[in-house]
């Protein structure tokens, strides 16, 4: 007997390159209008207030290169981010300290149902219907930053069907990897698994069935996600 009255629910893990092994997500942390530019076309003021975040579930990490275009949107945008792996956590981490926990760097996209997001915004109701739907986060291979180093700067640029629609750099982002790490170790336990979605440059915008998005990180390489 497992010691569990039902079948343990699947661990939700992502491929390494590199490695035959596999990284484990225990919780996905999201910055909102972390580059200056989008909050300013989100209608924001882009001076550097508090950052602010909100979770994905593990299991909205998808790798398969395929976006299943959701139920219930008419408005699906893409937002092309950094993905940032932790090996190790704790309570109240140093700034000076962070990337010290940090395991790698993965290509990433936070897709949002955003008709539903802004009804959430207008009623004051929190953003999950808007951002926490199934596969709502393709991501790439992790790549140990180990291999890479750590990621500071460095072009971001994505495409949809080979019309370029964002094009930003690491170094635009109003908190950077180590500031937010230490912010969020504030009010959360961080934890081995953890992964942090870094924000997104300007130039969001809508997709259809169809339409095949390529990100691409400096130091990362590129990934093709097709929406279906």
């Amino acid at each position: 007997m497992s010691g569990y009255v039902i079948d343990v629910p699947k661990v939700n893990s992502l491929p390494v390159k590199g490695e035959d092994r596999r990284f484990p997500v225990r919780r996905v942390y999201c910055i909102g209008r972390n580059y200056a530019a989008h909050a300013i076309e989100m209608g924001h003021d882009p001076d550097r207030e508090a950052p602010f975040f909100f979770q994905k579930n593990p299991d909205n990490l998808d790798p398969s290169g395929e976006f299943p275009y959701p139920a219930h949107s008419s408005d699906v945008h893409f937002e092309a981010e950094l993905a940032v792996a932790l090996g190790s956590g704790g309570h109240n981490i140093p700034v000076e300290r962070a990337l010290e926990h940090v395991y790698g760097y993965a290509l990433a996209l936070d897709m949002t149902r955003r008709d539903l997001q802004g009804v959430a915004k207008k009623m004051g109701r929190p953003w999950e219907i808007g951002k926490a739907f199934e596969r709502s986060a393709p991501v790439g291979p992790i790549h140990p930053a180990s291999v890479t180093g750590h990621l500071s700067e460095g072009r971001v640029r994505l495409q949809v069907n080979g019309e370029i629609r964002q094009d930003g750099n690491l170094n635009q982002m109003i908190w950077k990897v180590p500031e937010m790490i230490a912010y969020l170790s504030e009010y959360f336990e961080l934890a081995a698994g953890d992964v942090i979605l870094s924000g997104t440059p300007a130039g969001v915008g809508a997709v259809a069935r169809g339409d095949v998005m390529r990100i691409e990180i400096e130091g990362l390489g590129a990934m093709d996600v097709s929406v279906v």
